[in-house]
């Protein structure tokens, strides 16, 4: 077993892992709308296969919002 941090939690995995399979085995919501940071770098989509985690890897997965401005005349 290994301790990663997966956005700010520790959790406990079992090498190997990629990043696909962390996304899989944490039911992320959307998974098509979700970016990855892993130690604080995007990772490609493309490479989600091939980017094996280690011991304290620190991986967050973001949502971008879209929005609008707010414009007062």
């Amino acid at each position: 077993m290994a301790k990663i941090y997966v956005n700010g939690d520790a959790q406990e995995v079992s090498l190997p892992l990629s990043v696909s399979e962390l996304i899989n085995n944490s039911n992320v919501q959307q998974p098509e709308m979700v970016s990855v940071q892993v130690n604080e770098e995007f990772a490609e989509r493309e490479d989600w296969d091939t980017i094996q985690l280690k011991e304290g890897d620190k991986v967050d997965f973001l949502y971008f919002m879209g929005g609008g401005a707010l414009i007062e005349n």
